[in-house]
């Protein structure tokens, strides 16, 4: 396990797309956030999202899944290395990029992000363990998030990235909620993990 989360973090601090999405957000999002928390936590979980998702689809992307289901058959410990993995990476970027929010004395505000920040990563790398096409993975929750939860719901429904939202700001019953939302997410990759990797 210990060796798969390495691999896993090692492959995005090595490849150039990774590390220079990850740095790009990190400074965009630092910008950000010294104008506004809002701002700062709304891209926290699109950029958790993001990083989490591109991360573990790209192993189908590249096709480098059969590859590494080869070399590790165990495919429900391959996707705990990688929900690890998505996680540290995910803590990470929103512990760098929230420091102008703290500058700025949101401090509460930057503790609950770092709480909730972690089930994002887990809800975002179980999805694309489902979904395995990252395009399809962002187009279906962009499309999910501004017409179902931006115009629908208004930020206000118990659905996922509302509930990150509201998580965000102290609200514990919306942490449950999303934790319950990343632990569906998991049973989802759980199961689909098992599928085929042909034509992948």
């Amino acid at each position: 396990m210990i060796a798969l989360v390495r691999g896993e973090l090692h492959r995005a601090a090595t490849i150039r797309s990774s590390w220079l999405s990850i740095a790009v957000l990190c400074v965009l999002t630092t910008l950000l956030g010294w104008l506004s928390v809002d701002f700062w936590k709304l891209l926290v979980g699109l950029g958790a999202f993001g990083l989490a998702t591109a991360q573990t689809a790209q192993h189908y992307q590249h096709r480098t899944a059969v590859l590494l289901h080869l070399a590790r058959p165990d495919r429900l410990l391959v996707l705990a290395g990688q929900l690890v993995a998505s996680v540290v990476v995910t803590v990470g970027f929103a512990a760098v990029s929230g420091v102008t929010v703290l500058v700025n004395g949101h401090v509460e505000h930057y503790r609950e992000t770092l709480v909730v920040a972690p089930l994002m990563a887990v809800f975002a790398a179980a999805s694309a363990a489902i979904f395995r096409r990252p395009t399809w993975l962002f187009l279906s929750f962009g499309v999910w998030f501004v017409l179902v939860e931006g115009l629908f719901g208004r930020l206000e429904k118990p659905l996922p990235f509302s509930a990150f939202l509201q998580a965000g700001v102290g609200d514990r019953l919306n942490l449950l909620i999303f934790a319950g939302w990343a632990a569906l997410a998991v049973v989802g990759a759980v199961i689909a993990v098992r599928r085929d990797l042909v034509g992948e």
